[in-house]
Formats: structure tokens, C-alpha cells, sequence
């Protein structure tokens, strides 16, 4: 086989077809919008990560099986399916267009690789390994050592890490590289590079990803060839995968043998469900290693230029979870007590609730002139701000379109930093 001719292809606004919906095209389609290309998705079903995306209009989609039109004005095709027989006509058709087709199930056949890839910043390393995925990954892999290392921040797996098991009181500290284990890792609040160094090692060496819909999706395109990806996304008020069945996946996986990464995102332990995921391991006898992670709490309010504490402004955060109603029995928030606070108020998972928040805070007497902002997918590149006040902060995300995952800020913190 003659070598492969590499190229790096300017895709935005191109539009590129992925035929697929399962856990491959979970994995490629983010470093394709990350591009900016124009994709057009061919699939039956979807998993619950990519209706994300087709919900939040970042790529369109067709319900059902390919057809050789689909790929007319296409620039690149990737065939996101195992069945040879589907892959084949979907080359062929490329073929008789002269358009250039991935193929997740026959490297041989395919007309285009995906390379192995590590991204810092500007910087996009892509490596090809002569048709075997290991030895590009591994190749990679030294390839961002030695970047992160040049930029301050050793990443060898020759580091001493010290006990890595979280699980009080049982059994012993597990070894990090052992098998049959399982490691809760906050992916942090949506910028791949935002993941901390020891998580992104112990997802390069994952047997099984257990991945949740609000985890970058360019860390997944970066798995390891051979890796099952597990898509546990819960899509707020839409199709969901309960967490027993989670956890079952978690301790069976572990138990058969496999080194489990639980990827979420921000923390695992910051409304993530972490420390149920860990208590039905440890019943189990599983070990389990928790990576903490960069919190949305903080992160998303930073990246929109807003601190949540300043200094003779705010000497005080409180980060709530808004997912049930101020009115509901099943509420655990006193928020006529959080109403009288002077410090800054974060509030995730809100923005379905919004409306009853506001008309709480401002019931138990939170000036409705306080500033507030919504930052709705904060620390990626699709991040908008909404700057308002406790009083029409409501009303104007339901004007401007805001959609979760958003992050709502109350206090005066808010337009602290504007010039």
C-alpha cells in the first residue's frame, strides 16, 4: 500500500455527510463542527449526544437510511457504520463523485483516514500510523507529552500519583493502571483543553468511556482505537438512560475486566451524580479513582468576564441547583434564605425554572435591579451572554432564545469587570 498523501482541509461551511448515528459518529461529528463544515447526518436513530446537536441546530438531520444523492455537493463522506455491505454503496457512491470517504469499518477500502489527533490551542497535531490505529495513538500520545511538557506541565505516565481510590474506608488504594476498575473524571464545562492533565491520561488508557452529553466532544474524537463508548447522555426533558442502568454498566464492565472512565462533565461530585456512581461501585467490590474536574460554576461565569467574588463587591458564592421549582415539594433549596444573601448567586440547570427563581428572589426581597447574566454554552465556541437584571433577566432569555446547558449569575459581580 503506497503512503497516504496528508492534507489539512478547510471544511467551513463545506458540507460533509456522515451516514450513521451510533457511537462512531458521536466521536467524529465534533471535530467536524469544530471545522465549521456543514454536516448532514443519515441515520434512522440517533444517539441521545448527537439529537443534542440537531436540536441545538448545529448540523441538520435526515431519518433515515443513506441514498447516493446525499452526496451531491459533498465535500468529504464518512461511512460511521459497521455493516460492510451499507459502507460499500456509501464508497461507491463517493467514488462515482470523486468524493474523498472515511470508512469506520474498512481502513483498506476507505479513500480518506481520520488520523490520530491532539489539539493545543492553534496547534493541531495529526499523526498517521500506516493503517494501524495503535501505533498512531501511541505516536500521539508522545507527541502531546511532549507539547504539554514545553509548556509547563509534565504529562509522562512515569508520574507518582500517590493513592488514586476515593472510596472511604474500603479496601486498598488500587494502582492506576490496574484493570477492573472504574475512574469518575470531570471533563470540565465544554473547552477540551479545560479537562485536568491526570484525567486526560486515564482517558487515553480507557477500555470503556461512559460518556455524559455535556463532555467535549473533541476528547472523544482523541479515544484510543478499540474503545467502547458508552453514550449516557440525559437530554433535559427528552430521552434518558436511568442511572441504575448506568451503574450497572459501570460495575459489569469493571467486573468483566475493563479499566471504566466515567467522563463528566464539570465535576463529578457538582450535581453530576458522582457519589452515586461510587457508592454502587464500591457495593460491588469495585475500586474507583474520582478526578475532580473544573466546575460550570465557576468556569462559565469566567470565561463571560464575570468573577463571582470581588474584592468589597462579593465575599461570598452560592452555587444551587435550579432543576426543580422553587414551589415543588421535592425542592431542597431555602431560597427565601438565599433571597437575603449580598454575595453572588450561581444557578445551574435553571433556565426551564427561570421565571419562578427570579419572581422567589424577588418576593423575599432581592432588588429586582440586581444584575444578573445567562451564559448559555460557556467556555465553547458556540458561547453567547446575556447581561440583565434579577427583574428581566426571565423574560429576556425567552426573547433572545437561550437554550441550556446555561449558567445563570445574580449579583453584583456581574458587570463588575466592564470598562
Amino acid at each position: 500500500m503506497s503512503n497516504p498523501y496528508p492534507l489539512g482541509l478547510r471544511l467551513a461551511g463545506r458540507r460533509v455527510v456522515v451516514v450513521g448515528g451510533g457511537a462512531v459518529a458521536t466521536r467524529r461529528v465534533p471535530a467536524l463542527l469544530d471545522a465549521g463544515a456543514d454536516v448532514l447526518l443519515v441515520s434512522p436513530e440517533l444517539t441521545p449526544a448527537l439529537r443534542a446537536h440537531v436540536d441545538a441546530g448545529r448540523l441538520r438531520w435526515e431519518a433515515r437510511r443513506f441514498a447516493p444523492a446525499d452526496l451531491d455537493g459533498a465535500w468529504l463522506v464518512q461511512a460511521a457504520i459497521d455493516d460492510p455491505v451499507a459502507a460499500e454503496a456509501v464508497s461507491a457512491a463517493a467514488a462515482e463523485r470523486r468524493i474523498f470517504c472515511v470508512r469506520a469499518d474498512d481502513r483498506v477500502a476507505a479513500s480518506a483516514w481520520t488520523p490520530a489527533v491532539t489539539r493545543h490551542g492553534p496547534v493541531t497535531v495529526a499523526v498517521l500510523g500506516g493503517g494501524d490505529p495503535r501505533r498512531a495513538m501511541s505516536v500521539r500520545d508522545a507527541i502531546r507529552a511532549l507539547l504539554s511538557a514545553r509548556k509547563g506541565t509534565l504529562l509522562t505516565d512515569s508520574v507518582e500519583e500517590g493513592p488514586a481510590v476515593d472510596t472511604p474506608g474500603r479496601g486498598e488504594p488500587a494502582v492506576d493502571r490496574a484493570p477492573g476498575r472504574v475512574a469518575l473524571v470531570g471533563a470540565g464545562p465544554g473547552d477540551p483543553e479545560l479537562i485536568t492533565v491526570k484525567g486526560w491520561r486515564l482517558l487515553t488508557e480507557a477500555d470503556v468511556v461512559v460518556a455524559d452529553r455535556l463532555v467535549p466532544g473533541l476528547l472523544l474524537d482523541e479515544l484510543r482505537a478499540g474503545v467502547e463508548l458508552v453514550d449516557a447522555s440525559k437530554i433535559p426533558y427528552g430521552p434518558f438512560r436511568a442511572q441504575e442502568e448506568i451503574n450497572r454498566i459501570l460495575v459489569d464492565r469493571a467486573l468483566a475486566g475493563a479499566f471504566v472512565v466515567r467522563l463528566k462533565g464539570g465535576d463529578p461530585y457538582v450535581f453530576g451524580r458522582g457519589g452515586e456512581e461510587l457508592l454502587a461501585c464500591a457495593a460491588a467490590g469495585v475500586p474507583v479513582t474520582v478526578v475532580p474536574g473544573v466546575t460550570s460554576a465557576i468556569a462559565v461565569p469566567a470565561a463571560a468576564g464575570i468573577p463571582v467574588t470581588h474584592r468589597a463587591v462579593a465575599h461570598e458564592f452560592t452555587v444551587v441547583s435550579g432543576h426543580v421549582a422553587p414551589d415543588s415539594p421535592a425542592s431542597l433549596v431555602r431560597w427565601e434564605a438565599l433571597a437575603g444573601l449580598r454575595g453572588t448567586l450561581v444557578i445551574l440547570m435553571g433556565l426551564k425554572n427561570l421565571a419562578a427563581i427570579t419572581a422567589t428572589l424577588l418576593t423575599h426581597g432581592r432588588p429586582a435591579e440586581t444584575p444578573a447574566a445567562v451564559v448559555q454554552e460557556g467556555t465553547t465556541g458556540g458561547q453567547r451572554v446575556l447581561r440583565s437584571t434579577l427583574g428581566a433577566v426571565a423574560a429576556d432569555a425567552v426573547a433572545e432564545g437561550i437554550r441550556p446547558p446555561a449558567v445563570v449569575v445574580v449579583g453584583d459581580v456581574v458587570g463588575v469587570l466592564d470598562g
